[in-house]
């Protein structure tokens, strides 16, 4: 359940549900697979930095072969840097932390042999992430030629510093742009694994069923947006700040002995005013992301309104219920704008502090950098190589006082995801009531039920208590009962959906038995669909189909219908009359050993309400039956009566034809 008192920090909690979502995707979570996910960033970005020391290597070697005259005269200070390499200590870490990485990596095959492509991926981002770091250093020193020249009036040097600038940037190009098509690759990639993986825990154990349909149940709110806009907002979001910490990391390690090479003093002072500053968007992030996880509630209860208006278009107009229902949609919509009015008054609160934060800063390296300069100590080209130095550390160490309102609205909606993921991972999670309290079922060829006490699913109400019968094969069996009595309860009880109470339901495998709810359930597919549905048979031709639609009076439906493969709006185009008799169909289709129908021929005449159970006496199906009218009792051979009061009786159908006699 979610807790309104501890969801809204930046805590543990918060960071487990983080790790419990994002992890899956690139490690299996088992015990210390965090720490073990977290080795293998690390493993890649060492490997990242190792393969980036020999390309820059191997770029310059082949760049002084092929342009002696230009590296001689422009680069030889990286021809210089590159020969010390070669006879350096340096040369022989680079090559063991190349292979020290690459094992981490082999080391934990069989756990990531079906996640290789999204560790290739990752690790081809990072390299190309350092690329354009390195370029950036590149730049920094382009531009520090560029002005000292402009400063000393060497037009040649000038001109020359600002086409190699060009050809950089031309290079950069294609760069950028692979980053961020494999960056949106990957993240599809993400998106697409994460939500087969929620829809498998939604479909399991009837998940979706506890989550949206049982009224006790109601913490996990808006299931379909979490799966939808919460998924999609999460791998991309996360992808984005994963990739950001990592280009962070690397910014450091290309910029930081740059900057601590000009100035000791600009470097450490840089490092305690951006740790202040994170500490500070940290306090104020508190409060956004109670506030951000707030809004994505209001939200989806504004739309989902909106979408019940829709579905139930016809009864509201039936009813002429416009006006409240228009209310209630307002309230709804208020509610967010409220809380939106809210989100954006503190969102201006941060804005100060970052526009301060970030503007104050563009100061400190004139600051400290000019009075060398003036001195003598640094040409004037330094004052702009630190600015740009700095501009990029900074960036680097402040990710999140910069991003403090993405990562808040990020924060609420991990704690939406995780809080549904710990519901489908734990049945518990989904249900008020303690196992002790759960009706047992058992699976065989006999269905009976052996002292079941029904309870609704917020325990508020007993509906039946102590009921005991079994039914034979071939035995047909009619509830009855006063309306709120509990019949269509029951028959939730014998589908196993609900189970609060105690005692034992016998019952066969579900995939024996077949259930026709009162408004039958029309799937989004063709008219073969419905047929078929739940059991998709390929033995049965279009003649057969026909053959069955005969039986159940709807003989005409594919020719007025435009065949069996054409697809409508079902529930729209068909009379709930014609939709039972189409389900009901699918009986004489799947030939269940077990039939459970509620009320499944109410909207049927009397004539077609025979027509259809003389159909299903004709197979070798047990079915149990819930209805009111008297005619019923013609097809069956017991009645259960539910009184009322949590009261029950079992009749012979004779007895209840008798009894009904005498009572009229």
């Amino acid at each position: 359940m979610e807790s309104q008192t501890s969801q809204f920090n930046f805590d543990r909690r918060l960071w487990n549900r983080f790790i419990t979502v994002a992890q899956p995707y690139f490690y299996p979570v088992v015990r210390r697979g965090g720490w073990i996910f977290l080795g293998l960033l690390a493993a890649a970005m060492v490997f990242v930095v190792a393969l980036m020391f020999f390309v820059e290597i191997g770029v310059t070697l082949a760049g002084q072969a092929l342009f002696p005259e230009f590296f001689t005269n422009v680069a030889a200070g990286l021809v210089a840097q590159t020969e010390r390499n070669l006879v350096s200590p340096v040369l022989w870490v680079a090559a063991v932390s190349l292979g020290l990485s690459s094992l981490c990596f082999v080391a934990v095959w069989r756990q990531i042999h079906q996640r290789w492509v999204q560790w290739v991926l990752l690790t081809f981002l990072l390299f190309l992430s350092l690329t354009v770091n390195r370029l950036n250093v590149m730049i920094s020193f382009i531009f520090r030629f560029i002005d000292t020249a402009l400063q000393q009036k060497e037009e040649p040097t000038f001109w020359q510093f600002l086409i190699i600038y060009g050809v950089l940037i031309i290079s950069a190009i294609p760069i950028l742009v692979i980053y961020r098509y494999t960056r949106l690759k990957l993240g599809l990639f993400w998106r697409e694994w994460l939500t087969q993986y929620f829809l498998d825990r939604y479909f399991d154990q009837r998940a979706y069923y506890e989550l949206d349909s049982n009224a006790a149940n109601t913490e996990i709110d808006n299931p379909d947006q979490r799966m939808s806009e919460d998924v999609r907002s999460f791998t991309g979001t996360t992808l984005s700040f994963l990739l950001d910490i990592l280009d962070s990391i690397l910014t450091l390690y290309a910029f930081t002995g740059i900057l601590y090479g000009i100035s000791r003093p600009l470097a450490l002072g840089l490092v305690i005013y951006a740790t202040v500053g994170t500490g500070i968007a940290i306090l104020a992030g508190r409060k956004l992301i109670k506030i951000n996880f707030d809004q994505l509630r209001y939200e989806a209860d504004f739309r989902y309104s909106l979408v019940h208006v829709r579905d139930n278009a016809e009864s509201i107009a039936f009813y002429q219920g416009e006006g409240q229902e228009l209310r209630q949609i307002l309230e709804r919509f208020g509610s967010a704008l409220r809380n939106f009015n809210l989100l954006i008054i503190w969102q201006a609160v941060i804005d100060i502090f970052q526009y301060a934060y970030n503007y104050f800063t563009r100061i400190v390296p004139y600051v400290i950098v000019a009075p060398l300069y003036f001195s003598g100590v640094r040409d004037f080209g330094t004052i702009t190589q630190a600015t740009i130095a700095f501009s990029q550390v900074l960036s680097a160490l402040s990710i999140v006082a910069n991003q403090i309102q993405s990562i808040s609205s990020f924060a609420a909606g991990i704690n939406r995801l995780g809080a549904f993921h710990e519901s489908l991972e734990d049945p518990a999670l989904r249900y008020t009531r303690d196992r002790e309290s759960t009706i047992q079922t058992r699976i065989a060829h006999q269905l009976a039920l052996n002292n079941v006490t029904l309870l609704t699913p917020n325990s508020e109400q007993t509906l039946v208590r102590d009921l005991s019968f079994a039914l034979e094969a071939g035995q047909r069996l009619l509830i009855v009962g006063v309306s709120g009595s509990g019949k269509s309860s029951l028959l939730r009880a014998i589908a196993g959906l609900w189970t609060n109470g105690k005692g034992s339901i016998t019952r066969p495998d579900t995939e024996e038995m077949l259930f026709l709810p009162q408004k039958p359930y029309m799937l989004l597919g063709s008219l073969r669909d419905q047929l078929l549905y739940p059991m998709r048979r390929q033995d049965l031709t279009d003649e057969d189909l026909v053959r069955v639609l005969n039986q159940v009076n709807l003989g005409g439906l594919p020719e007025r219908l435009d065949g069996f493969d054409a697809e409508k709006d079902w529930a729209n185009t068909l009379s709930l009359g014609e939709q039972q008799r189409l389900a009901f169909a699918r009986i004489l289709i799947t030939q269940p050993r077990y039939a459970i129908l509620d009320e499944a021929t109410s909207a049927l005449d009397v004539a077609n309400e025979k027509l259809l159970y003389l159909q299903l006496q004709h197979l070798n199906t047990t079915y149990i039956s819930v209805g009111h009218r008297p005619s019923l009792l013609a097809y069956h051979d017991l009645v259960l009566e539910l009184q009322g009061g949590s009261a029950w009786q079992l009749w012979s159908a004779a007895e209840y034809s008798a009894h009904l006699a005498m009572a009229s």
